[in-house]
């Protein structure tokens, strides 16, 4: 099997790493826009196990002139969200196959949803060919933590509300843990959840409350959208609630409000000493590189799902969760958690495509392939996860 990863930034570095680990894999490729970024961690993996490649994914004839070249099996998209339809569209082309860790959204606007990649369900399948979507922690783990519950545990999921806590000191000022475009236009949105059927609109950060995440306590945590809930609750019939909360620190709001307030988080362009600027991307270049911050980060990120509903005929609740430590994940692959939570599940992803596990012709979520298989191997791979059972979900 030959793997082809596009994307060489934190997660790209990690999902390299543990491809180029993986025997399934007979021949790995990393390639993006800057050749020099996939050369050095190439050389990190050493042993020519990597073989790597320049090539602009905004560009279909680019990208196709790659595949036909190297010839891969799968191509695992951590790249931008910007770019997943020009790489599907290329792997609709060429015959390969897909995965990704996050969603499209268009670049000119701060909007993601699944409608544009759902829709390229036909295709996928008229084509023989296997697209896996949002296959990183959150989307991803969280979605397949939820098929586990549905599989072994419950009748009717009823109320999920998936929990995301970052504990970690980077010692910055203000850095974010992933692409800070990417990131900021994420966290600023307006919230949504799902509630008996329909989507709820929130101001930004509007509802929030504080709860207790394991090994670490107490952090506030605030209701953003995120895109998984819109997958699942679609595949779950039976949720009447689903929500997602994420853990920000009051330095880190202050700064996201001074940011937006001067217009920072702009993604129009703007007229700058006669050349056009995005005021985000902007910033993007003089923030921290999300993948320079590991050699400084500690604590842990804490993520899993809160999951009440009925198993014969009873009420009861379940919590199932990953802690990762951000010193270990840089021993391991010199990236911070987040990176490595996202990264580690993407390559795992790709194995199980690879062992047969998870396939079929069109366009999947995750949580509509067995999580058993990619569950058992999770913990093994860097990610261990933990149950709690009946217990207070706080939410």
């Amino acid at each position: 099997m030959k793997a082809l990863i596009i994307g060489a930034g934190g997660v790209g570095t990690v999902v390299t790493q543990k491809i180029a680990a993986n025997p399934v894999f007979t021949e790995v490729m990393l390639a993006s826009r800057t050749k020099s970024k996939c050369d050095a961690v190439a050389a990190a993996i050493g042993g020519g196990r990597v073989q790597t490649a320049q090539v602009d994914a905004d560009s279909v004839p680019e990208l196709c002139a790659l595949f036909r070249s190297f010839g891969p099996d799968i191509v695992v998209n951590v790249a931008l969200p910007y770019q997943d339809l020009t790489i599907m569209d290329a792997c609709l082309e060429c015959g390969v196959n897909y995965l990704d860790t996050a969603n499209y959204e268009p670049k000119d606007e701060a909007h993601f949803e699944y409608s544009w990649q759902w829709a390229y369900q036909d295709r996928f399948k008229a084509k023989g060919l296997t697209a896996i979507l949002g296959c990183g922690f959150d989307p991803g783990v969280t979605a397949v933590f939820t098929a586990y519950a549905a599989k072994h545990h419950f009748d009717e999921i009823h109320y999920l509300d998936i929990v995301d806590c970052n504990a970690g000191n980077h010692g910055m000022a203000f850095a974010t843990n992933f692409n800070p475009e990417i990131n900021i236009r994420e966290v600023t949105q307006k919230g949504r959840y799902y509630e008996n059927g329909r989507w709820v609109v929130t101001e930004p950060h509007e509802i929030h409350k504080p709860l207790h995440y394991p090994e670490i306590g107490e952090r506030e945590s605030y209701v953003i959208y995120h895109e998984e809930l819109e997958s699942l609750v679609k595949n779950y019939p039976t949720i009447k609630r689903a929500r997602f909360w994420m853990t920000f620190g009051q330095e880190y709001l202050t700064h996201l409000r001074v940011i937006q307030n001067i217009g920072m988080a702009r993604i129009d362009p703007i007229l700058y000493n006669g050349v056009e600027i995005v005021p985000i991307q902007f910033l993007k270049a003089v923030l921290p590189d999300p993948k320079s911050l590991g050699a400084n980060y500690h604590g842990q990120t804490s993520i899993g799902c809160r999951i009440r509903g009925i198993k014969d005929g009873k009420e009861r609740t379940y919590y199932i969760y990953n802690n990762c430590d951000h010193e270990q994940a840089y021993r391991e692959t010199g990236t911070q958690a987040v990176s490595f939570t996202t990264g580690v599940p993407a390559a795992l992803g790709a194995s199980m495509w690879a062992k047969g596990l998870w396939r079929g012709a069109g366009v999947f979520n995750v949580e509509e392939f067995d999580p058993d298989p990619f569950l058992a191997e999770l913990g093994p791979q860097g990610l261990p996860w933990h149950e709690l059972f009946d217990v207070d979900l706080e939410v």
